[in-house]
């Protein structure tokens, strides 16, 4: 029996335009990979760094698809169902839309794959295939098999060793899947496990997935804690208020965390309470970043435009912003009503969705109509901060605004320099794909 298991990217030639600095390795296929019994020939295939052959003989095939990539996913699923192999969907967009996924598969696993996946295998090969499988409770992290990460091509990911150490979100932001997909309650994976795997795989640098690294701080001090004594780099994801728990900044400085994505999400105190993270305090970002760098931390920052108390104002509102409070990299998105989210429940009761193209909602285009702007204004005016933030001129003023050292130069400025073109070369892409898919709507 032979199993493949793909990653889907926007279309066919998506590996050869999209930036190496924005590569890593799809750690939940090797997780499902791992959940798969001895005996059966798996592969896992990302189209990010690779064409598929559809020729390849596979007898089951599973999709992982997040919305924007939705239409690409079935795409895929027909050639291969056209050649005879039984398809399975898995991923946010088909968990929260299985029926509509089923229209072009023979299964969809609803939510994690821990537990369904054995079962769904056990069927399959019984000639008793289900079209959905589902867990009843959130799968534990606690014994889960090593990902197999030996599947991965080589040599072609910025980030290979990827870990993820918890699951599942309490805050359930208006916009964000996370908590409808993994649930709301934290869970996590014993630190000794973690441990493990990083000294199997002599890692020097790792990227951590987890949506919050820091989101229960008893197990993330725990972690940094043990963490310490392999000296590694390391970076991940985190919210902002990290720097306001010295002891947990200081052990993650000293674990060898190098850089942080933080969703900072707006400027302005109002739009956070459309999020439902009030909590979050606009005057302590700066502050928070001051002591971030003070301790060596790259900030990454992720803004999003098109809340409703968002006027005309707000591009340069948020660049200057960014600029004052010295954030290194920026990432700015448009806010996108996805499927299974509050927002998106919202804005369908309101007749505000205007697009039902999924491609569009990969949060560059705007699908929904802004409460206080034209959708033009808004999609222009994230296309100027883009241009601004990452043209030449910025890049370079901001580079020189760091501090040259020798130690720095190789483990903070580098980096940098390749992350803030590798982010230009994908405004150049998305400019590119959005061009060519509204030139294929006019015909």
């Amino acid at each position: 029996m032979r199993v493949l298991l793909i990653s889907p990217g926007k279309d066919e030639d998506y590996a050869k335009r999209v930036g190496f600095a924005f590569k890593f390795a799809p750690l939940g296929l090797a997780t499902v990979a791992s959940l798969t019994k001895p005996g059966i020939d798996v592969k896992i295939l990302d189209e990010h760094v690779e064409k598929i052959n559809y020729d390849d003989g596979a007898d089951l095939v599973g999709i992982s698809a997040m919305t924007a990539v939705a239409p690409r996913a079935y795409r895929i699923a027909e050639r291969f169902r056209s050649r005879g192999a039984k398809i399975v969907m898995g991923g946010p967009h088909p968990s929260v839309l299985p029926e509509e996924a089923l229209q072009y598969c023979d299964a969809v696993v609803v939510g994690e794959a821990e537990g369904s996946w054995q079962q769904l295998i056990e069927d399959f090969q019984s000639n008793k295939l289900q079209k959905i499988y589902r867990n009843a409770e959130p799968p534990s992290l606690i014994g889960l098999p090593e990902p197999r990460r030996d599947l991965y091509k080589k040599w072609t990911y910025f980030v290979k060793d990827t870990f993820q150490t918890t699951r599942g979100c309490p805050y359930d932001c208006s916009f964000c899947s996370v908590s409808g997909v993994f649930g709301k309650r934290y869970r996590s994976k014993p630190v000794e496990d973690t441990v493990k795997s990083i000294k199997f795989l002599k890692s020097g640098f790792v990227g951590f997935i987890d949506d919050n690294i820091a989101g229960n701080k008893r197990y993330s001090k725990e972690l940094f804690r043990a963490l310490i004594p392999l000296r590694i780099k390391w970076a991940g994801q985190s919210s902002v208020n990290i720097a306001e728990d010295l002891e947990l900044l200081q052990l993650a400085k000293k674990s060898g965390c190098t850089a942080l994505f933080m969703g900072f999400e707006t400027v302005s105190q109002q739009s956070m309470g459309e999020i439902g993270t009030s909590k979050n305090k606009i005057e302590e970002f700066k502050s928070n970043v001051r002591r971030l760098h003070d301790y060596g931390i790259v900030v990454l920052g992720a803004f999003v435009f098109g809340f409703d108390s968002d006027d005309k104002d707000v591009f340069k509102r948020t660049v200057d912003f960014i600029y004052d409070a010295k954030i290194d990299l920026a990432q700015f998105t448009n806010l996108t009503p996805l499927p299974g989210t509050r927002l998106h429940k919202k804005l369908s009761q309101e007749n505000r969705i205007i697009d039902t193209d999924w491609r569009k909602y990969d949060t560059e285009n705007v699908v929904f109509k802004p409460a206080q702007m034209s959708v033009d204004e808004l999609q222009n005016g994230s296309g100027w901060a883009w241009r601004e933030f990452y043209s030449r001129g910025s890049i370079i003023r901001r580079l020189l605004g760091t501090r040259f050292d020798i130690i720095r130069l190789a483990l903070y400025t580098v980096p940098l320099i390749i992350m803030n073109f590798g982010f230009k070369k994908v405004l150049d892409f998305e400019t590119e794909a959005r061009r060519r898919l509204f030139k294929k709507e006019k015909k």
